[in-house]
């Protein structure tokens, strides 16, 4: 048997017992080029920093485009470019709050589609409704004061809401209280929640993708091809090392970036087809809105540096209606979040998050929104399963990566000219990465229901009525926009909002009747989805190396005895009698407790 050694931080080795190649072929698979406190060399996390930022990408920007919809900017190329940038700057600054004292694993903050539904609900208000002159390009002058002032009186009103919205998750997080509605809230809850977030988004994939269907069947294609059939093909780069010279190394390219592939191609065929001039000229013919060259001025007037501030649009307002729908979205960001959290922490070699840790890191999500709101990206902040996947994918869970990753998002906000890149995107493309991004999400809320026994009609009734109200009743308040009038506007706004956002709906009802039909802890599902929190690696560091606060926080506050009572802060480090009872376990229970993390010297030894 091998015994835990420690050299320069985590040196790990999986013990053999002599069972044969299986084990060790297992471990290989499974291993970690580096692990959560390991500190990779400088250009490998400016690489892999780089690889993530991609990652995240597709879903960074597909908010500001959804978004430019109910904010009357469809015809505003150079705000839209603003706007793009100030989130990637407020998701880079997000992610290194929530990297160094938040949850403090390698994971990235960026835009949350749990906020869009109730976001559009509220701007679908007759109140809100956009002027019919600003869907008509010819008649949109994007410098004149009224123009100005009906996308920034939207986005003043979102950015109020979120603010206020957000203040309710920093209180659940460091007040410990996240903890307490997790107890009320199992996977017929979770499941229509998330999976309306996706479905509720199909008229905005639809309208998107209808400009050219062909486009964007080209382009959903390319991503179905790039992240299904092709994931497992890996693709030779050519490398170099001082030990082998050059040579050429294998990148499974396709599993990593298929939806900037996808995009990207299908881009470079409507720029093809446009200077051929396959594509229609005239705006009123089918297909005009798949030419590149439509916002070709906005790259030219976008300036190259610009810092984004605080309150840049205005002074935000606040509404009831506009705070309740976004407290909707809340819930569901800190529910996915937590989720998040401990499958970080699996694929980057971490001990499963103590409640200290979940609880910072919430309330860090919840600061991450207040941020959001005050910057004005008209979104808010949530932990990217892409990006956790990611780890799994290259076996490099350092948070020095992402920390490098989020410092490049930030840098990548200040230059307004990449943000002006991505709005010449076709529209059809964006429709065709709609498909399949919001179809994903439908199927992760779906996914949730292997917890629960779906042999049971109990359940089978609970998902199937949730999922169905939630469809049905916001789009009969769309249809009947008069239909709510109870005399004080103040609760018409609020009853708007609320029932017409899908994931509310769908949220509530299964909180409901899960919570009031009777069902076994087993039959709902509950006692396997705890199992999820409770599930403890043997192949792990030390848990208070990993989440106990930076600079040496922790250790300052470890000689007070009212820590134990503060739900974010790490409890007491333990004595000295608690470490010789560790001391004194057998090597082999010890070894239950080595990581599978290896420390690499070069990046050409990841196997990818």
């Amino acid at each position: 048997m091998t015994n835990y050694t420690n050299i320069h931080g985590h040196f790990c080795e999986l013990e053999n017992d002599g069972e044969g190649s299986d084990l060790s072929e297992e471990y290989d698979k499974n291993k970690l080029a580096y692990c959560v406190t390991d500190v990779p060399a400088w250009y490998l996390c400016i690489i892999l920093g780089i690889q993530h930022l991609l990652t995240a990408f597709g879903g960074i920007i597909a908010i500001p485009l959804i978004l430019s919809q109910g904010l009357c900017l469809q015809h505003d190329g150079l705000t839209q470019g603003h706007l793009i940038s100030t989130i990637f700057f407020v998701s880079g600054m997000c992610t290194l709050l929530q990297v160094t004292f938040g949850i403090r694993l390698p994971i990235v903050q960026g835009g949350t589609f749990a906020f869009l539904a109730p976001s559009m609900a509220m701007l679908s208000m007759p109140e809100w409704t956009c002027p019919a002159w600003t869907q008509n390009a010819s008649l949109v002058n994007t410098t004149s004061p009224e123009y100005i002032d009906v996308w920034q009186s939207r986005m003043r009103e979102l950015q109020g809401s979120i603010m206020v919205g957000s203040l309710f998750q920093v209180l659940v997080g460091f007040s410990g209280l996240i903890g307490f509605f997790m107890r009320f809230i199992g996977p017929l809850t979770i499941a229509p929640t998330i999976s309306l977030i996706g479905l509720s988004l199909y008229d905005s994939a639809g309208i998107s993708a209808g400009n050219h269907w062909g486009i964007s069947t080209m382009t959903t294609a390319l991503i179905i091809l790039f992240s299904q059939y092709l994931r497992h093909i890996p693709v030779p780069f050519p490398k170099y090392n001082k030990t082998k010279k050059l040579h050429t190394s294998r990148i499974y390219i396709f599993q990593l970036l298929p939806v900037l592939l996808g995009i990207t191609l299908s881009w470079l065929i409507c720029y093809i087809f446009t200077i051929s001039n396959v594509l229609p000229s005239e705006p009123e013919q089918y297909g005009y809105l798949a030419r590149t060259d439509l916002k070709g001025d906005v790259i030219g007037q976008a300036p190259w540096f610009r810092f984004p501030y605080p309150g840049q649009w205005g002074l935000p307002t606040v509404s009831l209606a506009g705070v309740v729908g976004i407290l909707a979205g809340v819930l569901s960001s800190m529910i996915e979040s937590v989720g998040d959290y401990h499958a970080c922490a699996r694929l980057s070699g971490a001990p499963p998050p103590p409640k200290h840790a979940i609880n910072r890191g919430i309330g860090i999500e919840g600061i991450g929104c207040l941020l959001a709101g005050a910057w004005g990206t008209g979104n808010g902040t949530t932990s990217y399963s892409e990006n956790v996947g990611a780890l799994g994918i290259t076996k490099v869970g350092s948070r020095m990566v992402i920390v490098t990753g989020g410092v490049l998002m930030i840098i990548m906000g200040l230059f307004c000219k990449i943000g002006a890149i991505f709005t010449t995107i076709p529209t059809p493309v964006i429709g065709g990465m709609f498909l399949v991004m919001f179809g994903v999400i439908s199927a992760a809320g779906v996914s949730n229901l292997q917890y629960a026994d779906m042999n049971s009609s109990r359940n089978v009734f609970i998902f199937g009525f949730s999922m169905f109200t939630g469809l049905v009743i916001p789009n009969w308040i769309f249809k009947n926009p008069d239909a709510i009038a109870t005399g004080v506007v103040e609760l018409d706004q609020l009853l708007q909002v609320l029932l017409t956002t899908s994931m509310f709906i769908g949220g509530f009802f299964g909180f409901f009747l899960d919570n009031t039909i009777p069902g076994t802890l087993r039959e709902r599902g509950i006692i396997d989805w705890n199992k999820i929190s409770l599930d403890d690696s043997s192949n792990t560091l030390e848990s208070s190396e990993v989440y106990n606060l930076p600079f040496g926080i922790s250790s300052c506050l470890s000689s007070f005895s009212w820590v134990r009572y503060v739900p974010f802060l790490p409890p007491n480090a333990p004595s000295s009698q608690d470490e010789a009872k560790v001391d004194s376990l057998p090597n082999g229970a010890l070894e239950m407790k080595t990581t599978i993390c290896i420390n690499i010297v070069s990046i050409h030894n990841i196997e990818l």
